[in-house]
């Protein structure tokens, strides 16, 4: 795992290896741009900045590329804020094939991100959904979300090592049955995914049981399932991680907990963070602009969840338990 809630930012990216490869999946991080009336807080930052270089240098190790879709905590941007990803710093490596969404299900924000990525960024991009080649297979567009979702589709993943095989699910946050049954049929040992967005008011009553139904039914039936980004957005949803977990039998943790490491609730507890270390009236500004730094905010807690983020190994399907 690289950076994703549990581990102190949004995304959702990892780096999967598989024999001789290495597939850098989802490649983008953010902060969250303002959360209870508040930008990240600069410990927040730092952290998000060493997640930001180890991903640059993931990209540099890959033989593979996969993109799920092309929100800004999944993919360099050119057009990015100062927590996240520029696609100007990504290095191009023209050999590296990148199995991409493609244009189907997408806004017009994200359709113009994805020819950013072409265009301006020399991406060498491979229609991947629906598709199965060597050891990997994609599925055809899934909601984001639930059907009634309105913020465009994602692809999933399905990466195979011998006779054990991976599933990288995106941002389908357990709402949806179609994507679910997708993943069953790929019968996989280890899922990554979305859980549901519990910090949004509109994630209620039937949303919840259908999420908690659909997190079950994988469960029971892979080795480890990974549960993380919109869920771990809020305390509520590790409350919710946690006792899933235990109806489960065990087998589903969070990304920091799968790394075992204690979790990073950065945005979670914006408002503790801001309690416990002001920030003095235009930092964000002045850190925008190049003329502020975080380190003079980072403690010691988050000078270690500083060091762990820019070591994030990688994620081995053979060797996941």
């Amino acid at each position: 795992m690289i950076g994703t809630e549990s581990l102190g930012v949004r995304g959702l990216s990892c780096m999967v290896y598989a024999g001789s490869r290495r597939y850098l999946i989802d490649p983008g991080v953010a902060l969250g741009y303002v959360r209870s009336g508040l930008l990240p807080h600069p410990c927040q930052v730092a952290v998000g900045d060493a997640v930001r270089d180890r991903i640059i240098q993931a990209f540099s190790e890959a033989t593979d590329i996969v993109v799920s879709h092309y929100h800004g905590d999944h993919v360099p941007l050119a057009d990015a804020n100062p927590y996240q990803l520029p696609l100007a710093r990504v290095p191009v490596r023209k050999e590296v094939p990148v199995w991409a969404k493609g244009p189907s299900g997408l806004s017009s924000l994200s359709l113009g991100r994805r020819q950013d990525l072409l265009g301006r960024g020399g991406w060498n991009m491979v229609p991947a959904e629906g598709e199965s080649r060597h050891n990997l297979s994609f599925s055809r567009s899934v909601p984001h979300g639930s059907t009634l979702s309105r913020i465009g589709d994602v692809m999933m993943t399905c990466i195979r090592d011998g006779d054990e095989s991976f599933v990288h699910a995106s941002d389908i946050q357990m709402l949806n049955r179609e994507s679910v049954e997708q993943i069953l049929e790929w019968k996989p040992d280890l899922v990554i995914a979305s859980g549901p967005p519990l910090y949004l008011d509109r994630i209620a009553g039937e949303d919840r049981r259908a999420a908690w139904k659909n997190a079950l039914d994988i469960a029971g039936r892979v080795g480890v399932l990974i549960l993380d980004h919109h869920l771990l957005r809020s305390r509520e949803g590790f409350r919710w991680l946690e006792r899933l977990s235990a109806e489960a039998g065990g087998n589903v943790v969070s990304g920091s907990e799968f790394m075992g490491r204690a979790p990073c609730m950065m945005e979670a507890e914006r408002e503790d963070l801001y309690e416990r270390i002001p920030v003095p009236p235009g930092w964000h500004e002045a850190y925008a602009r190049g003329d502020a730094g975080f380190h003079e905010f980072v403690d010691a807690d988050t000078a270690m969840m500083v060091k762990r983020a820019r070591n994030q190994e990688p994620v081995g399907i053979s060797s996941y338990v």
